[in-house]
């Protein structure tokens, strides 16, 4: 995994923090300084917090667990799309369903719904309708779509969230804390760490931070996933090589139980052979 240089998260603007009225003192520790009103983030700090984040979320990928991506603010929506949808992760970036973790259960209820629609429109209920019912219906799978399309593939509470800007998602922060949920989450100056576990100190209001952010997660994200392949293919392969290795042992032990009944009646068939040339012997005689 390439670690994120200095120089470029300077470039994508990491360190740009909020204005110094709107801060938040529990961010202390990750403010390097103030420039013009404006707090300027530790990027040596922010760089050893991104690295620790990637690390765990490897890991957790790598053991086949499901981590949800929430940004619904206008800077990160598309980002997250994009990046996150490559690596086949669930992600929310239109709008933050109250109970959305707490309440799962509803939350499968319209997936399930969203599919039952799908069948309908593929074995042709749809079409014994009324135009009025099937343009309700429609409608009703467009607003499901949009709100749970993203997160129809995930059949359980995710196993970690990450979160972009928790000032704005706290709905989102408060949930995975009450199901003790790992919280990874990008926070800027005016944002409280404290309930974060995976704290990022950067910029999450600049697009192009997000997106240096983000790279470098889903890239760890991805090389669990690669990993996990590999140690399953390796696996696969070691079985097949024993359940081969078995077989052929199997073959030379009937190999081994079959040639000595095969010697005696080798040994029987000799001596009628043999009585069969006496009598030939005897015949040319007469």
């Amino acid at each position: 995994m390439e670690k994120t240089t200095f120089e470029q998260m300077l470039q994508a603007g990491v360190h740009f923090g909020h204005l110094k009225r709107k801060w938040n003192p529990h961010m202390a520790p990750y403010i390097f300084t103030e420039k013009k009103g404006i707090h300027i983030i530790d990027l040596h700090k922010t760089a050893v917090k991104l690295d620790e984040a990637a690390a765990a979320m490897k890991q957790i990928a790598k053991s086949g667990k499901k981590i949800l991506f929430v940004a619904t603010k206008k800077q990160a929506k598309e980002i997250v799309a994009e990046r996150v949808k490559a690596v086949g992760m669930p992600y929310v970036t239109e709008r933050w369903s109250g109970g959305m973790l707490t309440n799962f259960a509803t939350i499968r209820k319209g997936v399930r719904k969203m599919s039952q629609i799908d069948k309908m429109e593929q074995d042709g209920t749809l079409n014994t309708m009324s135009k009025r019912e099937r343009l309700q219906v429609s409608r009703q799978r467009a607003k499901l779509e949009k709100n749970l399309g993203s997160i129809s593939d995930l059949t359980r509470i995710p196993s970690a969230i990450f979160i972009v800007d928790v000032v704005k998602e706290n709905i989102a922060l408060a949930e995975a804390q009450k199901l003790g949920i790992p919280v990874f989450a990008m926070v800027d100056t005016n944002s409280d760490p404290r309930p974060v576990d995976f704290p990022i100190p950067a910029n999450d209001d600049a697009s192009r931070s997000i997106g240096l952010v983000l790279d470098v997660l889903v890239q760890a994200v991805a090389e669990g996933l690669q990993d996990r392949k590999t140690d399953k293919d390796q696996a696969d392969a070691q079985a097949a090589a024993k359940k081969a290795k078995a077989e052929a042992a199997k073959a030379e032990t009937e190999v081994k139980e079959e040639a000595p009944a095969e010697a005696p009646a080798a040994a029987e068939e000799a001596p009628a052979e043999e009585a069969k040339a006496e009598d030939k012997a005897d015949e040319k005689k007469a």
